[in-house]
Parts: structure tokens; sequence; C-alpha cells
């Protein structure tokens, strides 16, 4: 792992995003699918894990049975011949999802999704569609995690039969992405120093894109090491409320939940501290906005790019400082 390979992996990403939006725009990666599919299975762990949840979501918010399960399970759904299983790795190698697809090769369809051609992931599956990521020098799943949300994104719209809107979507996408790395010298240092507490950072989205929440959490474990923990919006008021009487409580927040004046509520209330991104919330410490922020579908794909990018730089000083 290296902070600056990591850094030059972010801001490759309109770049990547776009040769994906042209992909998309020219070949449909899910037409090996079969006709007939009763239910669908997504399995992944971490940041894969993080995508598939919220797209399991929407499949069934379209009509779609479908449910996102940790590989590592041992109650998994049975193999039934009328199940898409959908194996997500970036790197192709993760143990237990290769551990999990041993009891559905040959009793299930089974999709491999990966950022690796021709890795372990991809052996007997029926169908493969690769990322198309590239590599991730820096060692961190972060064009990978959203070319896997873009994908699933497709997936939903071949399986609800809708028509796909998602190389449009991409293209937006790959604006508000460049967009927040171009003006980053704006709210960067900002957003790095209102996060930057003794007791860790605390990230906060709607279910609909708990995985914003998720891995950025995860961003700032895994690059600088830094404690965070990530919470859907209505459900902080009953798990993470209490925190904020204790702790020096810093959240990153993710707006657009009904719920969002409950927590500004008691935030407020106790003085926490709070940046939100993608919306101006009424208690806020400060806020980072960007091109088409007020799509919902770009916000998904787009701001995980502020954690990733106050990761890279808390990563990039420690490094400094160790040298």
């Amino acid at each position: 792992m290296n902070p600056e390979l990591y850094l030059a992996d972010l801001e490759a990403k309109p770049a990547a995003l776009a040769d994906l939006a042209g992909l998309l725009a020219e070949t449909d990666p899910f037409a090996g699918l079969p006709g007939r599919i009763g239910r669908v299975l997504l399995l992944g762990m971490g940041s894969s894990r993080y995508a598939a949840g919220v797209a399991a979501l929407r499949l069934r918010a379209a009509g779609v049975e479908a449910v996102a399960e940790y590989a590592s399970g041992d109650l998994l759904p049975p193999a039934l011949p009328d199940t898409l299983v959908v194996a997500i790795s970036a790197t192709g190698g993760s143990r237990e999802t290769l551990d999990a697809l041993a009891r559905y090769r040959g009793r299930s369809f089974v999709l491999a999704m990966t950022n690796t051609p021709g890795s372990p992931v991809t052996e007997g599956a029926d169908l493969v569609v690769p990322m198309a990521a590239g590599e991730e020098r820096g060692g961190v799943a972060c064009r990978t995690f959203q070319h896997t949300l873009a994908l699933l994104l497709a997936l939903r719209d071949r399986l609800t039969g809708t028509g796909t809107g998602v190389p449009a979507l991409l293209r937006r996408t790959a604006e508000a992405t460049g967009d927040l790395l171009e003006r980053r010298d704006l709210w960067l240092e900002t957003a790095a120093e209102l996060l930057d507490g003794p007791d860790g950072v605390h990230t906060i989205a709607p279910v609909e894109r708990l995985s914003s929440a998720e891995q950025s959490a995860l961003m700032f474990r895994e690059g600088p090491r830094r404690a965070a923990d990530a919470c859907e919006s209505g459900d902080w008021s009953h798990v993470d409320v209490y925190l904020t009487k204790t702790l020096d409580y810093r959240a990153l927040l993710f707006p657009g939940s009904r719920y969002d004046d409950q927590a500004m509520e008691w935030i407020t209330r106790r003085g926490s501290a709070v940046l939100a991104v993608g919306g101006e919330v009424p208690g806020a410490r400060a806020s980072v906005r960007y091109r088409h922020d007020d799509d919902r579908d770009v916000a998904l794909l787009t701001e995980t790019l502020v954690a990733e990018l106050v990761a890279a730089r808390w990563w990039l000083a420690g490094a400094l400082a160790e040298a």
C-alpha cells in the first residue's frame, strides 16, 4: 500500500469513469445472462459487500427478489437453478467469496465481477464481468468500488428491462468527480481539519446510500489507520447519538434522509462537528458541494471521494512524519 499511488488512483477516476461509460454504451456485459432468473444473491466482502447491499436494495425496490450477504456466512441461501449468484471481488482472490462460490458452482448461474481477468473467482463462472477500473497501484479499492456500483446499477436495468441510463450517469459522475478534484484546494484543508479529532471519524448516510458511509469509514481505517464508524441516518438516533455526549464527535454526513434533522438536533445541541457533503445542512460546521450533487445516483457514485481525499491527505502526512 502506498499513499502517493493511492492519490494517483483517485485522480484517475474521471478518465476511468469516462472509459466505462463508453464501454457500456457500446456493449452489454450482461448479455450472457439466462432468460429466467427467480432471485439474485450478491456475495462479497468489504467494499464489494457495501456496494452489493445498496444494489440489492435497489433491485428489491424494482420488484426483483434480491439479497446481499457476507460471503463468509455459513447460513447462505440454498443453491437453486433459477438463482443468479453475483460474486464480487476486485482482486478475484477473496478467500471468503471463493469458499462461498463452491456451494453454487454447477447448481446456480454464477456471475463473477472482478477487476482481475483470469483470477480464481472467474474459474467455473458462467459469466465474467470485468470492472474495467484499471490497476489500483495504491493497493486500496477505490476505483473498483465506484465501478462495482455502476455495474450493479446496469445489472438492475438489465434485470428490470427498463433500458439503461448508466452511461449518461457515468458521464455526469465523471464531471462531478472531476469538479471535486479540481477544486480541492478550496475545501480539502477545511474538511481535513474539521474531521481531525482525537476520537476518530463517524460517517452517516441514508440507507439508500449506506455504502457511502461504509466505504468512507473504511478509507479512514485502511490508509491513515484512523478509528472510523459508519451509521445509517435514521438509525443514528438509536445507536450513535450516545457518543455525542462523551466524545469529541466528528462526523461526515451524506444528506438526503428524512431523518437528517433528527440527528442534527442532537449534534447541534451537544456541540459536535459535522461536515456535510453534497448539500447544505442546518447546524453543519461546513459543507462540500460539487457539480450534479442534487442527483442522488451521482451522489452514490461520487461522494466517497471526499473521504478518500481526506484519508489520502492524512495518510501522506503520516508517511512524511515517519520518514
